[in-house]
């Protein structure tokens, strides 16, 4: 059993990965031994992280590469060089996310609804059609969507949102389905409220959080390092056997 979570020889490309869930990501995959791809719109957050991780973890332990998520041509170019410096892409975890509207689902504007889905369903697909066809051929892959427990119900607030995440996770069982003959595996994470800069405003609110944290059974909000671990258990051989799959991560909302 041992090496279960070995990732030494892996490459990782991680979105959204200079602050939050996403920087968490990359820290505890670089931990394990991964090869690590930081990416976010402004190349100096994502120059920091990697020579965070280069100072702790040795030299050529992680890339910046900057990609607006929304932007096709950047997302090439990230993939681009991250087989131009590591030769190969062993693991995508499709973080990043945009959220340019909070209020009734029925007063969304047709902008924000677009952006909505391009930032959170389309880029994902533009991703993972870069990056999937070297995995299929190599027959070793895993693709990891970070979805939303509010793609599994609905809110007055976040439904434009919910609505994109819910589609993350059907893109996750679709591409499951088409690129499992081939060993390439699709799963998403659904966390609950994590205290990140993305849902500050669900939870800086002394009193939304503590009415929050009272309906929650764990009595808290999640810490980023505490999605972190199911990542890299979804990268690495321990969940060889696993796809097409949600991992709710929400300290009990949901039950």
């Amino acid at each position: 059993m041992r090496g279960l979570f070995d990732l030494t020889g892996k490459v990782a490309i991680v979105t959204g990965s200079s602050r939050g869930i996403g920087r968490a990501s990359a820290e505890a995959l670089a931990g394990h031994g991964a090869k690590v791809v930081i990416s976010s719109r402004r190349q100096d957050a994502c120059d920091e992280v990697a020579a965070a991780l280069n100072a702790t973890h040795g030299e050529g332990t992680a890339l910046a590469v900057a990609a607006s998520i929304s932007d096709k041509a950047a997302l090439r170019h990230l993939v681009d060089e991250t087989r131009r410096v590591f030769g190969r892409i062993d693991v995508l975890v499709c973080n990043a996310a945009s959220n340019p509207y909070y209020g009734p689902l029925e007063g969304i504007a047709d902008d924000q609804f677009r952006k909505i889905l391009d930032n959170n369903i389309l880029s994902n697909h533009w991703l993972i059609q870069l990056v999937a066809p070297e995995m299929r051929a190599r027959r070793e892959g895993s693709i990891v969507i970070v979805s939303s427990i509010g793609g599994l119900r609905g809110s007055p607030v976040i439904g434009a949102y919910n609505v994109s995440k819910a589609a993350d996770l059907q893109l996750a069982r679709n591409y499951a389905v088409e690129f499992g003959p081939d060993n390439v595996r699709v799963n998403c994470i659904a966390p609950g409220l994590i205290r990140t800069d993305f849902a500050r405003a669900l939870w800086e609110d002394p009193e939304r959080a503590s009415a929050t944290n009272a309906t929650t059974p764990l009595r808290r909000i999640g810490e980023p390092e505490e999605i972190a671990g199911a990542v890299v258990y979804l990268a690495s051989r321990a969940s060889a056997f696993m796809t097409g799959q949600v991992m709710v991560i929400d300290g009990g909302v949901t039950i």
